[in-house]
């Protein structure tokens, strides 16, 4: 387990609609890529993370840091990746991975 995650609070997440927004960036920490998604968290654990399932049913590990995830405010949310509008979401996240050079 790491420090970042709570086993208690993640039963909580169960059931949540999540929104997640990735921006992959390159070596110099330029962005060079960025994807969306939104789902229902099936799971959460500190193995896993938190794994939403997406609409296509594919499923997604969220890394176990449960601080990144933060309550969403009421509303549309337009994803600029495909234009899809997400309405009221349980909560959001941002990550920003480096892909290797």
């Amino acid at each position: 387990m790491t420090d970042e995650f709570d086993e208690a609070v993640a039963p909580q997440l169960i059931g949540k609609y999540v929104l997640v927004g990735v921006t992959y960036t390159d070596e110099a920490d330029r962005p060079v890529d960025q994807r969306q998604f939104h789902g229902r968290v099936v799971r959460a654990n500190a193995g896993e993370g938190s794994v939403p399932v997406q609409a296509s049913g594919e499923e997604v590990r969220l890394p176990p840091v449960l601080k990144a995830l933060q309550k969403a405010s009421p509303g549309e949310y337009r994803l600029r990746t495909t234009g899809e509008v997400v309405v009221n979401p349980d909560y959001t996240c941002t990550w920003s991975v480096t892909r290797p050079a």
